[in-house]
């Protein structure tokens, strides 16, 4: 199994192989489980500074902030995944 990097926007980079979900950060469930992973200190903010428009769900429990919305990063794992077939 090869290593798939993902750019989630401004720079920053995850492996396509640790991603389980890609959700909106807009419910109020979305929302209480970013605040329990920021206690935890597993959160990762990659936004930069921006509006969090993607919540990227990790097998690893960690949950990183992206600025991007999650079809963008959907479609950038598809074709990682159609270029690698």
């Amino acid at each position: 199994m090869s290593i798939k990097l993902i750019n989630i926007g401004f720079g920053n980079i995850v492996s396509a192989n640790r991603i389980i979900s890609i959700v909106g950060p807009e419910s109020a469930p979305i929302k209480r489980m970013i605040q329990e992973t920021k206690d935890k200190g597993l959160l990762i903010d990659a936004t930069c500074g921006r509006r969090t428009r993607a919540v990227i769900i990790t097998d690893s429990e960690h949950i990183i902030l992206a600025a991007v919305q999650p079809e963008t990063i959907a479609n950038r794992i598809n074709k990682t995944v159609e270029a690698n077939e």
